[in-house]
């Protein structure tokens, strides 16, 4: 079934497998004063997915003083071919991404450390790791012209504006995000941060989010356009590090860094192999050039970014039912977040230590 489903796109609906298969659950849309615990929907008027359909972020207001800002993944729009083309490499609309806000990170059990906080969610659905402003013409599979709206920079605003008006101002703040919202974390941490001047306690958390290629400044301004002050940071082939790196020079020690990724990921290893070799292929020769570029981006994280937290995992399969198949699961902060990955230490465990003050690393011996 993992492989049927083993895309960014159906990290929807990996999520609600994982739930026990619960049915898709709408949050009901905020009108007066939302209550503490609940969730409720707020739509920007303005506000679309990339084609055309509403789209909307999610709210939850917690009894603590903290804020956690969770960015939702779902792939990602390179070029015309990709854009015509979404099926396994983005999602087109946030349509029955609700349901998913109520696991791993933002889940009310007992064992979630973050439970009490609020928990500021967005969707995704625009192709651009939530960071575009324009428009982008392509023709479809059919011949036919078509707009594909990158407007995750916008949809982001326009729902933070509103989102922030039934939010006291912080202590402490949490950034994170997987797979493309991983990506969104690292780019639009700095952004975020300036939302909360009062936050003292600031931790950026990317959850599996690697992908390398030349083209991503070019992609970023030309096709997403990325607003100018984002995308200038962007000057090499690993946009994470270039944005995590841009991030600790800004701001320093006043703003903890992590950075998780299963060892073999396999969804992230078959979304490289299309930008590598135009094709993306599920295959275990895949999870080791993969296994490659994540060494060499631990270390040039390590490198460049001063007590930087990374956790390296495995222990659960990309699928469970292919015991030939040599790879790993994509993404945990939605999923398994508090399952225990390295000895006794969950992701969970991990980033609550490091918004504590103790920044850790775990795993790296499954680099060596």
């Amino acid at each position: 079934m993992l492989i049927a489903l083993g895309t960014f796109v159906a990290l929807v609906l990996l999520a609600v497998i994982v739930l026990r298969n619960t049915a898709f659950k709408t949050m009901p849309e905020l009108q007066g004063e939302p209550q503490v615990g609940k969730w409720y929907r707020i739509t920007p008027a303005e506000a679309k997915s990339s084609d055309g359909s509403e789209w909307h972020g999610l709210l939850r207001l917690g009894s603590e003083d903290k804020v956690i800002v969770y960015f939702f993944g779902g792939g990602a729009c390179l070029d015309e071919y990709t854009a015509a083309h979404p099926k396994n490499l983005y999602a087109v609309n946030v349509k029955n991404q609700d349901t998913l806000a109520e696991g791993g990170i933002g889940s009310s059990n007992k064992d979630n450390p973050f439970r009490d906080w609020t928990i500021i969610v967005l969707p995704y659905g625009t192709g651009d790791f939530h960071t575009g402003t324009g428009e982008f013409p392509y023709t479809d599979t059919e011949g036919n012209p078509r707009i594909l709206y990158h407007n995750g920079y916008k949809n982001y605003r326009l729902f933070m504006e509103e989102a922030l008006r039934y939010i006291d101002e912080p202590d402490t703040l949490l950034v994170t995000g997987f797979s493309a919202g991983g990506f969104a974390a690292s780019l639009l941490a700095d952004d975020v941060i300036d939302y909360f001047p009062e936050a003292e306690n600031i931790t950026v958390a990317v959850d599996s989010s690697l992908l390398l290629y030349d083209r991503w400044q070019e992609c970023a301004m030309g096709n997403w356009h990325v607003p100018e002050e984002i995308s200038s940071r962007l000057t090499g082939n690993n946009i994470v590090l270039d944005s995590l790196a841009a991030l600790h020079e800004k701001r320093g020690n006043a703003v903890k860094i992590l950075f998780d990724c299963s060892v073999r990921d396999g969804e992230l290893a078959a979304y490289q192999a299309y930008i590598r070799d135009g094709e993306r292929t599920v295959a275990s020769e895949n999870g080791d050039l993969f296994e490659a570029d994540l060494k060499a981006m631990v270390s040039g994280l390590q490198e460049n970014i001063q007590g930087v937290g990374i956790f390296i995992w495995d222990g659960l399969p990309y699928n469970p039912f292919n015991k030939k198949l040599d790879l790993t699961q994509h993404t945990i902060l939605s999923t398994s977040f508090t399952k225990d990955l390295s000895g006794d230490v969950s992701i969970a465990d991990w980033i609550w230590n490091a918004v504590e003050g103790n920044v850790e690393s775990y795993g790296l011996e499954l680099l060596r």
